[in-house]
């Protein structure tokens, strides 16, 4: 078994009446990986992960279980589990009776599938709750049951698909724990869907990203953070700015100057560009300087003014939306400890700055 493409889809597609969901699919994930995938709705991520569980089939291509051709192969033969968002717990059996219903519809009998559902309640913090109706568990503790029905037959790979949507904020960051946990205590596969960029970075070992069924970028966390593939990945992630632009001559040994509507700026480039090529880059939000003025940025910074426009607060952290030349909107990330001088409101005028090496030309300039 190559345990570097225990999971492996190979040109997959899914085509549903008037609907190319997944399109030439390619993507293998190691034995022991936490795979998420996001995306905006209908990119696809969703059906990726009912082909996964064999609750569809794909329209062409191959995927992989642990070398073995999954095509075809029934959901009650593949071992692998999925907790919904929507949960699809039984509300008529007990709590034991939900975690042991895969070791029932696998012939267990009913002493050890019983012995084997208190024993995952009791690794999910649940003893004692066995014989409880679900209608009397909190959200939270309804989730940790989903889980431990999906874990009871200890399956090879979890699929899990937007499971923490419909939990309130406290309970999310919570149950992201439990899942960091469970995944380095088993060390079991798994293949995470969300629209929760928040999740996705806490959680994942390597994110995938997708748009119009196909992979837009794959890669550790980080990289697809700072280091985007094409624009739509920026994009999508929301705490990168985009600046475009075509190569100036001028640019220095290892870096081009980038003009365009908002300036002049020298990027790290790979190799030199023909002048007037078209050019993009990111800068990260929270890469952005903030000033009185841009004129007090440090020399050797990039530097650029605008309007604020609006505020954001998420606990200690604020973003910034400044109104830019050229009716661009730009976003900056600070800890509120580091802009309690600056006084800012909407129509405030600020200095915007980053320093050169952290901007980074989307590679089809490269």
């Amino acid at each position: 078994m190559d345990n570097e493409r225990f999971v492996s889809l190979q040109h997959v597609d899914k085509r549903f009446p008037g609907h190319h969901a997944v399109r030439d699919l390619s993507l293998d994930i190691r034995a022991g990986e936490f795979i998420a995938i996001m995306g905006p709705s209908g990119c696809g991520k969703s059906t990726t992960l009912r082909l996964l569980a064999s609750l569809d089939q794909p329209t062409s291509g191959e995927i992989r279980i642990a070398g073995r051709s999954m095509n075809g192969v029934p959901a009650y033969e593949r071992n692998t589990p999925m907790v919904w968002q929507s949960l699809a717990l039984f509300p008529l059996m007990t709590v034991a009776e939900n975690v042991a219903f895969p070791l029932r519809m696998q012939g267990i009998a009913p002493n050890e599938r019983r012995k084997r559902a208190l024993e995952w309640l009791d690794r999910m913090g649940l003893a004692g709750m066995g014989d409880r109706q679900i209608a009397q568990l909190s959200g939270g503790q309804r989730q940790r049951v989903a889980i431990a029905r999906a874990l009871v037959t200890q399956p090879p790979v979890l699929l899990l698909d937007e499971p923490l949507s419909a939990l309130d904020a406290h309970l999310r960051v919570r149950m992201q724990t439990e899942l960091s946990r469970l995944h380095k205590e088993l060390g079991i596969t798994f293949v995470y869907v969300t629209h929760a960029q928040s999740e996705a970075f806490a959680l994942a070992d390597r994110i995938v990203v997708m748009n119009e069924g196909r992979i837009q970028q794959a890669g550790a966390p980080q990289d697809v953070y700072r280091a985007p593939v094409n624009p739509f990945v920026p994009d999508f992630i929301g705490t990168n700015n985009l600046v475009q632009g075509t190569v100036a001559a001028g640019g220095g040994a290892g870096t081009i100057d980038v003009v365009g509507p908002l300036g002049t700026f020298a990027v790290p480039a790979a190799r030199p560009l023909s002048s007037g090529a078209a050019a993009s880059f990111v800068i990260a939000a929270d890469r952005v300087g903030l000033a009185d003025t841009a004129s007090a940025a440090p020399a050797g910074m990039a530097r650029l003014e605008g309007t604020v426009i609006g505020l954001e607060f998420v606990g200690s952290t604020q973003t910034i939306f400044i109104d830019v030349p050229g009716g661009r909107e730009f976003r900056v990330q600070k800890q509120q400890h580091e802009i309690e001088s600056l006084g800012l409101a909407p129509g405030r005028r600020v200095g915007l700055s980053w320093d050169p090496k952290h901007a980074w030309l989307l590679p089809q300039n490269v």
